[in-house]
């Protein structure tokens, strides 16, 4: 019995199944706490990630961006200000961006904003950019 508790494949797939239970509770945590405008911004943020960032913001609430012209990674995370960060290949923060939209909008309606931007007119909305020193959490 205590032989088949060892089983490396069997105990990856039971912290598999545990770490997907323990993030979907997580997001119907946040979720709740969301006002009715911050999940349709999610909701339609959502809608426009690809099958990779949708995993990537399921997981962490952050997803990654290649930029049009540089072909530099961008890291968006959740929140509608100070959320963006260049990253090198290995996912380290480089600097951090700030650049929001003029209007004041939930955090998944401003993240497919810049999403966006980076995706289609990278240098216009670094052009706009304010950095900061990326924190190291």
């Amino acid at each position: 019995m205590f032989r088949n508790l060892l089983n490396t494949d069997r105990l990856r797939r039971i912290i598999m199944v545990a770490s997907r239970g323990a993030r979907a509770i997580g997001n119907r945590y946040f979720e709740a706490g969301c006002t009715q405008a911050e999940l349709r911004g999610i909701s339609l943020l959502k809608g426009w990630l690809s099958p990779e960032q949708l995993t990537q913001y399921e997981s962490y609430r952050y997803f990654d961006v290649i930029g049009r012209q540089s072909g530099k990674r961008y890291r968006i995370r959740y929140g509608a200000g100070m959320n963006i960060y260049e990253i090198d290949s290995c996912g380290r923060r480089l600097a951090g961006l700030c650049f929001v939209p003029s209007e004041t909008l939930v955090a998944g309606d401003v993240m497919l904003a810049q999403k966006i931007a980076l995706e289609t007119d990278e240098w216009s909305a670094l052009a706009v950019a304010r950095r900061f020193a990326p924190t190291w959490h």
